[in-house]
């Protein structure tokens, strides 16, 4: 059974008093939202195993990210920090879709191994 709207309305609540508190801190600093993409951009890379796959890609990314933070606590540098954690998420999402392929290229390539497996065994009639 689905839930109807009226038993999600305390769920609801809760999102919006979040994004109420959390919108003044956003207005203040334009680069937080940028910050923050940047940030769950490079944990999603971490979760999908880039540091095994894209350990490069990733260390980029890692890179630019900390360098938009210290540029968003800088006075001078302010106005670049949301262009270079802009750059960090490309990064994390490059490093995170190439884990993604490496790790279906090799499903794939068991997938094949085992398919031959199974034909050589129809062909010589082992199983029977």
């Amino acid at each position: 059974m689905n839930p109807s709207f009226a038993q999600m309305r305390h769920s609801l609540y809760v999102i919006a008093c979040a994004f109420a508190l959390s919108g003044p801190a956003f207005a203040q600093d334009p680069a937080a939202l940028e910050l923050a993409a940047a940030r769950m951009a490079v944990e999603r890379a971490d979760q999908a195993d880039a540091d095994q796959y894209a350990p490069g890609m990733l260390a980029n990314a890692r890179q630019q990210l900390e360098q938009a933070q210290r540029a968003a606590q800088d006075r001078r540098e302010r106005k670049q920090a949301p262009v270079m954690a802009l750059r960090a998420a490309a990064d994390a999402d490059l490093a995170r879709a190439l884990s993604e392929e490496a790790v279906a290229n090799a499903q794939l390539q068991q997938r094949q191994a085992e398919v031959a497996r199974l034909q050589r065994t129809l062909a010589t009639g082992e199983g029977r």
